[in-house]
């Protein structure tokens, strides 16, 4: 299960445009589930080691240190998952409105497995 804490530029207004930050955590053994993002996303891992799969089958690992961005729109379907014995911390940078979604779920893509976790039951924790 994942957890996050969102933080807005002091005195911003609460308008699509505004660049936030957002702490995400996945615990050992954790995974996000299916989803995709509606906004590019711009990611920092801080702790651990996050594996993603994403639609296609590929297998992107990405250790500290590593950034990456996530593409928005549902041709992005991904998942994230912990396969280490310590917590995942990612610090995610995005234009994302105020009570808008982080994530969307949806089943697992044509061809690819779901996610296997049974508090998912093939969709998105929707953080």
């Amino acid at each position: 299960m994942a957890t996050t804490a969102t933080v807005r530029r002091p005195g911003a207004r609460a308008e699509p445009c505004d660049l936030m930050r957002r702490e995400v955590v996945l615990e050992p053994g954790g995974c996000t589930g299916w989803h995709y993002h509606r906004v590019p996303l711009m990611a920092v891992v801080v702790s651990g080691t996050l594996t993603r799969v994403l639609g296609d089958g590929t297998v992107e690992v990405h250790p500290v240190g590593a950034t990456f961005v996530e593409p928005a729109g549902a041709g992005h379907v991904h998942l994230g998952r912990n396969l280490g014995a310590r917590p995942i911390v990612l610090h995610v940078i995005c234009a994302l409105p105020e009570g808008a979604p982080f994530a969307v779920p949806v089943p697992a893509p044509r061809g690819a497995a779901p996610c296997g976790c049974p508090e998912h039951d093939g969709a998105a924790v929707p953080w």
